[in-house]
């Protein structure tokens, strides 16, 4: 099983220049994490590294699949994922995060983990609606979409089941919103 300091970058000694770091993102990964998300995956990630005096400029370069489980069947199925990302990190006081891609370390940092930002990376290309690819077709109509409406039928009159007419004087005030 990996451990999350595979997953550092060491900063001692780094010159100023460009690196480069591969790193194989399997089922021991996502093992690392009290998740629920995934179920496991096979993905490489190449991460470029541009140093200067200032800051760090990570680029990330995430490629594979990921076990899913579908929200409709709770089928298992592997979920194509292409990610390029960036995270620039700079030398400030104390360690916080500045913004969703930027990060503040202090100067005297010496190992940065970068396993919690492949992970979020990785969740972030995932759908919020899992659907297993043999749903997808019939995800792609108009189920979602409300049908519920106010508008008059083709006489000009109300339906006669909505609540307008149910004497239900609950609707009476709803009514009146619209008219104002």
């Amino acid at each position: 099983m990996k451990k999350i300091n595979e997953y550092d970058v060491n900063l001692v000694n780094l010159k100023d220049k460009i690196h480069e770091y591969d790193f194989d993102i399997n089922d021991d990964f996502f093992a690392l994490f009290e998740q629920n998300l995934v179920n496991g995956g096979s993905l490489k990630a190449h991460v470029v590294l541009d140093k200067s005096s200032l800051l760090l400029n990570f680029e990330f370069f995430i490629k594979g699949t990921v076990n899913l489980t579908c929200d409709r069947s709770l089928e298992y199925f592997d979920y194509p994922v292409d990610i390029k990302e960036n995270l620039l990190v700079k030398y400030g006081d104390q360690e916080m995060e500045l913004d969703e891609n930027v990060l503040q370390i202090p100067q005297n940092t010496q190992n940065l983990n970068i396993a919690q930002h492949l992970f979020d990376y990785i969740g972030l290309a995932i759908p919020m609606k899992k659907l297993h690819p043999r749903f997808e077709v019939d995800d792609n109509t108009d189920d979602d979409i409300l049908i519920y409406s106010t508008a008059k039928n083709s006489v000009g009159e109300d339906d006669e089941n909505t609540p307008e007419e149910s004497g239900d004087s609950r609707w009476d005030i709803l009514r009146n919103l619209n008219k104002n």
